[in-house]
């Protein structure tokens, strides 16, 4: 154990170490604005390089990817269908696609879902 937490330290610290170095290093003192600036062909920039972001189009990655995820909780019960009782199966199974029906038809209700108002 004693080995376990020497080596947990050693590491610790190398790894602290290299962040500084890299840290220090990497560190530029000198701003220019045009370094700064957005380049176009040597010209100064027509419009801001800051285009806003679609706030509907992130609302529905986030919603994908919970719902992505959610999915891939179920492969680990298919895989197991064979090693447990069919019944219990049955309804964790129900229960889950439940809960994942409420979740979308909220989502559908708030008007999340919906690309345009």
């Amino acid at each position: 154990m004693l080995i376990i937490m020497a080596l947990s330290t050693v590491i610790f610290l190398i790894s602290l170490i290299m962040m500084l170095i890299a840290s220090l290093i990497s560190k530029k003192t000198f701003m220019d604005r045009e370094k700064s600036s957005p380049f176009e062909c040597g010209f100064d920039p027509k419009s801001s390089a800051r285009l806003p972001f679609s706030l509907q189009f992130f609302l529905i990655a986030v919603i994908f990817l919970i719902f992505d995820v959610e999915i891939t909780l179920l492969i680990p019960l298919i895989i197991t269908m064979n090693l447990n009782n069919m019944m219990n199966y049955t309804i964790i199974i129900f229960f889950f696609l439940l809960i994942l029906l409420i979740g979308l038809f909220h989502e559908w209700n708030q008007g999340a879902l919906a690309w345009a108002h």
